[in-house]
């Protein structure tokens, strides 16, 4: 038998190798499932074992609110109803300094409330926003930064997937995660929404202000009654529901999805080709999705039956490391993987190893899971290979470089690291509300 630290090198060791060659996540985690199941499961047993937690761990219910949040996304989003919301924001937002940057934190962050997708979040704003922000004379790093920054946002903002899935794996409540993020998600729209502002008024050249067709009060305020609030009150019943007890977060996320498709419909928005692309789409990400959860739970039992969780734990016991210390270690090792690493990657290589040690030190685990999903979302936007950057260089001009969008992220990579230290010295920012639906 090898010491646990050979197996846990020779485990993640080999998972990162095959991720590197290009590998798809789920495939490679699957591959590394049926190596490690030969080597420490017992042969052909340990593929039985493998076979067997991959039905195990897809029936659970607590999975169901992944496709339904997909489809409440996909709908609105292919269906152009929340194009017309960001546009019903873009005419209420008038005469400020960095207004298009503003428009797009403020419409990103509906549109995050509404889809919990990132990507679409970011492609949707930087093709709608970005070719009229470089018409006005935005400077890159105004125009390009608070796009990629906001698309972030839906990871932390109910319905968020990602909150769905680390709920599923870690044992914490879904429900708290998903209530736990909106805080901390509406903090981080403020701070861009004020370091533009500033930073605007400070350099008047990052975004020239230029004249606006004039509009009545009813022309700018109508179209936001009629295309933002009722999808606003579509994010009230999903998150009031879990908030108040009255659903479960399947249930919510059934409300969220039946939602979506009857406002599209009452928009006459919602049509069949429309529909079925929507129904495709959630089905290709959920299968990705669901192959990776079985995947994890196999690798997450492979560890343990291994030694190397043990082993590990038992090792970090040594030190006698205080609880903020263990803590500060974990984000940070999430911070540099986030430099390389998707955000699945990342969650499924480090939740086997960082939940017993979250557990040994006692971290309240509503807190630590906030405090992972904002770590995660930081490394969509971290050079060199943040999800994001690569994103928004898809729908920018070709004369575009990859390091003027580096440099544009950077001033809200900042940001987003204070608010991280700041909910880690001061946890009810993150545990408040969580707290009021116990």
């Amino acid at each position: 038998m090898l010491e646990w630290y050979w197996t846990l090198a020779f485990l993640l060791g080999s998972l990162l190798v095959i991720m590197f060659m290009g590998v798809p996540v789920a495939f490679g985690f699957l591959a590394i499932n049926m190596i490690g199941a030969w080597v420490f499961l017992g042969g052909w047993a340990g593929l039985q074992q493998v076979a067997h937690n991959t039905v195990d761990g897809l029936v659970s219910f607590s999975l169901t609110p992944i496709p339904m949040f997909l489809l409440m996304g996909e709908v609105l989003f292919r269906t152009g109803v929340a194009a017309r919301a960001i546009e019903a924001v873009d005419r209420l937002i008038i005469r400020v300094p960095g207004r298009l940057s503003l428009v797009a934190i403020a419409g990103g962050t509906v549109f995050a409330s509404l889809s919990g997708s990132t990507v679409a979040n970011t492609a949707m704003l930087g093709s709608s926003l970005l070719p009229d922000m470089r018409k006005r004379g935005y400077r890159p790093t105004i125009a390009m930064g608070p796009i990629m920054a906001v698309g972030g946002i839906a990871m932390l903002i109910p319905p968020s997937n990602l909150a769905v899935l680390l709920g599923s794996l870690s044992g914490i409540s879904i429900a708290d995660l998903l209530i736990g993020g909106i805080l901390p998600g509406l903090l981080i729209a403020v701070c861009f929404f004020a370091y533009v502002m500033v930073a605007c008024i400070l350099n008047p050249s990052l975004a020239p202000a230029y004249p606006l067709p004039p509009m009545t009060l009813r022309e700018r305020v109508m179209p936001f009654a009629i295309y933002v609030l009722p999808l606003l009150l579509l994010f009230v019943v999903v998150v009031g529901s879990i908030l108040a007890g009255i659903a479960t977060p399947s249930e919510s996320a059934a409300l969220g999805a039946a939602g979506a498709v009857v406002a599209a419909a009452g928009y006459r928005a919602l049509t069949w080709p429309a529909l079925r692309t929507s129904l495709i789409e959630t089905a290709k990400i959920t299968v990705m999705i669901f192959i990776i959860i079985a995947a994890s739970l196999s690798f997450s039992q492979i560890l343990g039956f291994s030694g190397a969780t043990n082993g590990l734990v038992a090792f970090i016991k040594t030190f006698d490391l205080p609880a903020l210390a263990i803590l500060l270690i974990m984000l940070g090792i999430l911070l540099v993987l986030g430099c390389f690493m998707d955000q699945l990657s990342m969650m499924m290589i480090t939740l086997p190893l960082f939940m017993p040690l979250a557990r040994l030190a006692e971290i309240d685990l509503v807190w630590f899971g906030i405090l992972m999903l904002l770590t995660l979302e930081i490394g969509l936007v971290t050079p060199p290979f943040g999800l994001v950057l690569f994103c928004m260089k898809g729908v920018a001009p070709p004369d575009i470089s990859m390091r003027q969008i580096y440099a544009a992220v950077v001033p809200f990579i900042v940001i987003e690291l204070l608010l991280l230290a700041a909910m880690v010295g001061y946890p009810p920012m993150v545990t408040w509300l969580p707290g009021l639906s116990r």
